[in-house]
């Protein structure tokens, strides 16, 4: 067993290149990457495709005590999603619900002015929405991102990553329009097994991701800005 990628950028030039037949140069085409790890990933699948980038926010909102097991998630743009059979199961009162979501909310928030400065992003509606990640272990936010992103009517949404556990990819198929994993690899284990570096990517090094692809987009395809 040994690294498939030196680091997510490498991992997103391969994802690129998976995806360019059916997604480049197509002015539909948005990608929107989950921060942090996602971001670098993005960046290089948009600067391939031609796309602009922007990010989609998504906070678990866990369960109370067990925080581990999502109730819920909260996403940008104001949509919240419920997990309706994990709620009732477990007798989650509106109050326990409410309290969770507060503090996901402010979260959220934070990384909103940190990473958009507050100002809302692209508009999905009507495009073709390519969901970015570093990796797909368990699904579970992929999954919510899936789920309150198509409450903004995009005409397809394509989730994508440079590699993920095979049947988690699989089940993904039932909630997306398009799943695009680029390594399937088995035994899957944690997803920074399979990068040579896989640090924590700092609200800086997103910030400037995000400011290097809105630059190319102005100046348009080879642009160094």
């Amino acid at each position: 067993m040994r690294p498939r990628f030196q680091d997510r950028s490498d991992g997103g030039r391969y994802l690129a290149r998976k995806l360019h037949a059916c997604y480049a140069d197509d002015p539909t085409v948005l990608i929107l990457a989950l921060p942090r790890g996602g971001v670098p990933v993005g960046y290089e699948v948009a600067r391939a495709l031609r796309a602009p980038l922007s990010v989609f926010i998504v906070r678990k909102l866990g369960v109370p005590g067990h925080e581990e097991l999502a109730m819920g998630a909260i996403a940008s743009g104001g949509v919240r999603v419920l997990n309706e059979d994990i709620v009732s199961r477990l007798s989650i009162s509106p109050a326990q619900i409410e309290e969770v979501a507060r503090r996901e909310e402010a979260e959220l928030a934070r990384r909103e002015q940190a990473y958009c400065g507050g100002q809302p992003g692209p508009d999905p509606q009507g495009r073709r929405v390519i969901l970015v990640d570093d990796g797909l272990a368990t699904g579970a936010t992929m999954r919510a991102a899936v789920r309150a992103l198509r409450l903004r009517s995009p005409a397809l949404i394509c989730v994508a990553a440079p590699i993920g556990a095979r049947d988690t990819c699989g089940q993904l198929r039932a909630e997306a329009d398009d799943v695009v994993c680029g390594e399937m690899p088995e035994p899957f284990f944690a997803i920074g097994t399979w990068y040579a570096d896989f640090l924590q990517t700092t609200d800086e090094e997103v910030r400037g991701h995000l400011e290097r692809a809105r630059r190319e987009t102005l100046l348009g395809p080879g642009a160094t800005g």
